[in-house]
């Protein structure tokens, strides 16, 4: 039997990948029964277990992994000489094994009701809908700005540790789940990356670890950034997979959290993914709205480019490209640029709403 364990195994891996592609065309039973029902479970159970711990057990568990088939490499090479059929049986049943633990623990959360739907929201917008909210967010934004007490052509930094950032974020989830209880947000389980310099290079601020259930925050990145990554890979924990609707979700918790300078981040991220849009749709319009934002915004905008520049390498252009590939081999078509879905969630949620 033994023998035939690994053959068992890799049968079973295209049969997992038929399920998966029966499943999702039924997101609502996605929805109810694991994103809603099974998932919660699980993920607190893993954020119980590993959250108190002060470092990433993922990152640990990365580590180990790689280490262990390394060596198995080293021990087997020979075998792909001598025993073709059973080297590659050993990895496809290895893989199937994976496959079915990731979309065990993470991975059908891909497949749920889009968030508008499960939110009420449209999707569509007109541009008309796009420069008021944009117009909007400015006159916020620039009124947080002076609030807190700087000149308008003053860059804002958080006076806050990043540790301190971590555990101001639960206070805006827990403001949220008075309205959308399925945006809860407990146990807390969020740590800086250990792999932060190999992140930067990757172009990525973040990730979340879906078999240990941590948040990984990039701790090199020191803008008004910090809090918003951090309420997204937040949001990835409490089973929204869809990178443009953590967007919105972090949008939200830091809107929504009682801090002044965690609101601000929340108002100049969400100001930058709709001003983008404008210039995707009538640059004019664009050169006309960016005059009327403080420069001091502006320079927050400038810090987080150059943060980026300065590590800037072509192993990000294939990082991104995998990452793209992955997205749209996980039910978002667009791939990166799907991001620009969080635009439509802003704009049509602010739409009846006031700032």
């Amino acid at each position: 039997m033994q023998n035939r364990t690994p053959l068992i195994l890799t049968a079973l891996l295209p049969v997992q990948i038929i399920v998966l592609q029966i499943l999702k065309k039924f997101p609502e039973f996605i929805e109810e029964y694991y994103s809603l029902g099974l998932y919660p479970i699980l993920s607190k159970m893993s954020r119980y277990l590993f959250g108190w711990i002060p470092f990433s057990i993922g990152d640990v568990f990365y580590i180990l992994i790689s280490i262990m088939a390394l060596r198995w490499l080293y021990k087997n090479l020979k075998r792909l000489k001598f025993e073709p059929v059973r080297f590659f049986l050993d990895i496809t049943a290895t893989l199937s094994i994976v496959y079915f633990v990731f979309n065990l623990l993470w991975g059908l959360n891909y497949y749920r009701v889009p968030l508008h739907k499960s939110l009420g929201l449209e999707r569509d917008y007109t541009t008309e809908q796009l420069i008021s909210t944009t117009e909007r967010l400015i006159a916020k934004a620039n009124n947080m700005h002076r609030q807190l007490g700087y000149p308008d052509s003053v860059k804002i930094d958080l006076p806050y540790t990043q540790q301190e950032v971590f555990k101001k974020t639960s206070n805006g989830y827990d403001n949220l789940r008075l309205t959308y209880p399925q945006l809860s947000y407990h146990p807390k389980s969020i740590k800086k990356s250990g792999w932060s310099l190999g992140l930067t290079y990757m172009g990525y601020s973040g990730y979340y670890n879906p078999f240990s259930g941590e948040a990984q925050v990039n701790n090199l990145i020191k803008t008004y950034k910090f809090p918003v990554v951090s309420c997204h890979e937040e949001a990835h924990q409490i089973g929204y997979a869809a990178e443009n609707e953590a967007n919105f979700i972090a949008t939200l918790a830091t809107l929504h959290n009682d801090d002044p300078y965690i609101q601000y981040a929340g108002y100049i991220f969400a100001l930058r993914y709709c001003v983008n849009e404008v210039a995707r749709r009538d640059i004019e319009v664009y050169h006309v709205l960016v005059d009327t934002i403080n420069p001091g915004i502006l320079a927050s905008y400038k810090e987080m480019r150059d943060f980026w520049a300065n590590y800037a390498n072509p192993f990000e252009t294939f990082s991104k490209g995998f990452w793209d590939q992955f997205l749209k081999a996980n039910n978002q078509s667009q791939g990166i640029m799907s991001y620009s879905y969080m635009v439509a969630l802003v704009v049509n949620y602010f739409e009846d709403k006031p700032f």
